[in-house]
């Protein structure tokens, strides 16, 4: 049978006029719920609730307490990114087609308003599932890479779902489950007085079409997909090493899609990545957060001092669709950075 799967990829240089970024701010809400009882609430059997313990490795989930907006989140990781610098551009990936805080007028200019960017383009990039936040970070490498692109025009990447808005969306059967949680960078070029921390190298994404059903497919779809995945990410991931002349073997660190540990572990067993390279340190403590996933665990790598100049990191993002999202970037040693310009 011809798989019905699409490639593509894309390279960024990593010499004059390359593009990344250097900080990588994430905001967690003030509450948290077990999993085990989110799926206790959901009517989940108890081998499925061990499953998810045992298997899966999922305890916690962030969730908003009671009256905390989520549009807080995004603004307080917003702010943060952006330091004392603005931006041209706010990209906002996110997971759930329709946001609860998005639902009546005005979001993008709030977000203007509270950021203190009243004339930043404000664009959505949904419809992808958890591959959202990624690809918003690749469309903001267009943009910089565009003919009509400016020295010094910098883009919000702004990432985080309402997850916990209501169970039945918030739990995967099986596979999940989804918590709340906000992550923003900038993405800017390189110059020798703005080198960025993470020096974008390339990326690669892929999709097979014959899962477009998502959350609704079929029980026999469910189980072709789950055979698909770990191939299908592999080939994403060699075509973007590929694309960056380097070997598979290159790759220093995965931060993954934290969606379950099992998924790691069969990674791992396919394609002979050694676990200890793929960042779950998180797992258990935040568990999966739509399209913010890799990125918290990158933060997570940085402020930990798992990091070391020279790095290659490749970010992470599959969901249901089936989409599968690639971005390599590396490490630069802090000697070739300007001084922070953060509060």
């Amino acid at each position: 049978m011809t798989v019905a799967a699409r490639s593509r990829t894309e390279h960024g240089s990593t010499g004059p006029g390359a593009v990344g970024f250097s900080r990588v701010s994430v905001r967690l809400p003030k509450g948290v719920e077990r999993v085990d009882r989110i799926l206790e609430r959901a009517g989940s059997s108890l081998l499925e609730r061990r499953m998810f313990a045992r298997f899966h490795g999922l305890r916690d989930s962030p969730t908003l307490a009671p009256g905390e907006p989520m549009e807080e989140l995004l603004v307080e990781a917003a702010r943060d990114a952006l330091g004392d610098r603005g931006a041209d551009v706010v990209l906002y990936g996110h997971t759930q087609s329709v946001q609860d805080f998005a639902c009546g007028p005005g979001f993008a200019q709030r977000l203007r308003g509270s950021l203190g960017l009243p004339d930043a383009g404000v664009y959505g990039v949904s419809q992808i599932n958890c591959v959202s936040v990624l690809r918003a970070l690749e469309m903001a490498r267009a943009y910089h890479s565009r003919p009509a692109a400016r020295a010094g025009e910098r883009v919000l990447v702004l990432g985080g779902d309402h997850g916990s808005l209501a169970d039945a969306a918030r739990i995967v059967p099986r596979v999940t489950v989804a918590g709340d949680a906000a992550v923003a960078l900038v993405v800017h070029s390189c110059d020798a007085r703005d080198v960025p921390r993470y020096r974008y190298l390339s990326g690669g994404a892929l999709r097979d079409g014959r899962f477009h059903r998502s959350l609704r497919m079929t029980t026999r779809e469910q189980t072709l997909y789950s055979h698909c995945c770990v191939g299908h990410l592999a080939t994403a991931l060699r075509d973007a090493t590929d694309r960056a002349g380097m070997s598979f073997s290159d790759i220093d660190w995965i931060m993954p899609d934290l969606s379950n540990a099992l998924f790691w572990r069969n990674f791992c067993r396919e394609t002979g990545v050694r676990q200890e390279r793929i960042c779950l340190d998180l797992l258990p403590e935040r568990g999966h957060n739509n399209g913010v996933d890799a990125l918290s665990a990158l933060q997570h790598a940085e402020t930990t001092g798992q990091l070391a100049p020279g790095d290659r990191v490749a970010l992470v993002a599959l969901g249901p669709g089936a989409y599968f999202q690639v971005v390599i970037v590396e490490v630069t040693p802090e000697s070739s950075r300007a001084p922070s310009r953060e509060p």
